[in-house]
């Protein structure tokens, strides 16, 4: 091995990087019993629990919690989705985010 055989040894290229940073994502369905609001992918979500707000990020520990009234902030690439929910739960699971809430409508952007 040469000195030129190991500059950016071990780097991700800019497509490897593109690709790991897609494969990143979290899949997220909101669900109401009247509607199904969103589907997709998202890189991040903040929701109202119901007793604070939680982020969730990809790779995110499993867990189920109570949701309460206020905004579901969800990012994605193609920018912020914002819901007023209310009652209802939100589980994690595998990079899957799943809000099931009683009441869901879009919240308008401020």
């Amino acid at each position: 091995m040469t000195a030129t055989d190991s500059i950016g040894a071990g780097a991700p290229t800019r497509v490897e990087a593109n690709r790991r940073s897609v494969e990143r994502r979290l899949r997220v369905s909101v669900i109401s019993p009247s509607a199904a609001a969103f589907s997709g992918a998202a890189t991040s979500i903040i929701a109202p629990a119901h007793d604070g707000e939680l982020g969730i990020l990809y790779g995110h520990a499993p867990m189920v919690v109570l949701l309460g009234e206020g905004l579901l902030h969800i990012r994605t690439d193609d920018g912020p989705h914002r819901f007023r929910v209310a009652r209802g739960f939100l589980q994690v699971l595998n990079n899957t985010v799943a809000v099931l809430a009683e009441e869901v409508e879009p919240a308008p952007e401020s």
